[in-house]
């Protein structure tokens, strides 16, 4: 899908009558769209899914001069993703800092998103990146003694640097402390990634830091705010987004990390389904469609 110059690799999941599509935005800075599939497979039973791939991220294009690469363009490609698919309005659904490019990319699109749900969002200032390593040690330490072990050796002090292995290695060493779980910690891992773009933005957001709480004061769309009560990055950053947000409510999932659609199904989706008013079926669509 060609977008503000550049082309977008977009997956959807087949159309629903009669309901609003739900764009759903990864995290990670570095990742595609496989971060969120087939993990939110269950909202394609009630509505169709638009899953992308952010710029110079998994399939999609790499914008020219990909070290400057900003998370503002990222949060500006999501109105111009929505037009070129010809979708008139639609909700969204975001993670992590996934959170962030959709609420920026909502202040400029608020007459077509309906709703938007923020699943363990960035925080709205950046004071708490500094506080992750610490607190991802503390999780691991005494627990899964490898991964304390492989995260305790590398400097996050490194990632003020757009260094694509650097900031690569480290996501994927911290991973195990985004779960509550255990168990879950010791199954899944990210994809290696070799983004540029997305190094880039992890980069600066780390080295100049940043900012928004006045921004997002004026974002009006009803939001459902929902956070791990066990997650690293701390309730309170997300108390406080729900506080600037005009129509927010926050809904804290026991028993579960940074990841709740993973470690606990059974409370978020019923959760998420409420708020946008869909009903979920037991039976998700087996695999996504390319939409060309």
């Amino acid at each position: 899908m060609r977008a503000r110059g550049l082309d977008f690799a977009v997956w959807t999941s087949p159309a629903v009558p009669d309901a609003p599509p739900l764009c759903c935005v990864n995290g990670g800075l570095l990742y595609g769209h496989e971060i969120l599939w087939p993990a939110l497979a269950p909202l394609a039973a009630s509505r169709q899914l638009v899953l992308y791939d952010q710029r110079g991220r998994g399939a999609s294009q790499v914008p020219p001069g990909p070290r400057a690469a900003r998370i503002e363009h990222d949060a500006g490609d999501l109105a111009a993703l929505r037009a070129a698919l010809g979708i008139d309005a639609w909700d969204v659904l975001a993670h992590s800092w996934g959170g962030a490019i959709a609420m920026l990319g909502a202040l400029d699109d608020q007459a077509a998103i309906r709703r938007l749900v923020l699943v363990d969002p960035a925080g709205a200032a950046g004071e708490w990146l500094p506080t992750l390593h610490d607190a991802a040690l503390a999780r691991l330490r005494g627990r899964l003694p490898d991964a304390w072990a492989r995260l305790a050796a590398l400097d996050p002090a490194a990632l003020v640097e757009p260094d694509v292995e650097a900031h690569s290695a480290y996501a994927r060493a911290y991973y195990p402390a985004w779960f509550a779980d255990d168990e879950l910690a010791t199954m899944f891992a990210p994809p290696r990634s070799a983004s540029v773009a997305g190094a880039a933005v992890a980069a600066r957001l780390r080295r100049d830091g940043y900012d928004w709480r006045d921004r997002l004061r004026a974002l009006s769309v009803p939001s459902l705010v929902v956070h791990g009560a066990q997650d690293v990055l701390p309730v309170t950053q997300s108390r406080r987004t729900v506080s600037l947000l005009p129509h927010a409510r926050l809904e804290v999932v026991p028993d579960a990390g940074h990841l709740p659609f993973w470690e606990a199904p059974d409370r978020f989706f019923p959760l998420v389904d409420a708020f946008l008013g869909t009903t979920a079926v037991s039976t998700p669509p087996a695999s996504l469609v390319p939409s060309r």
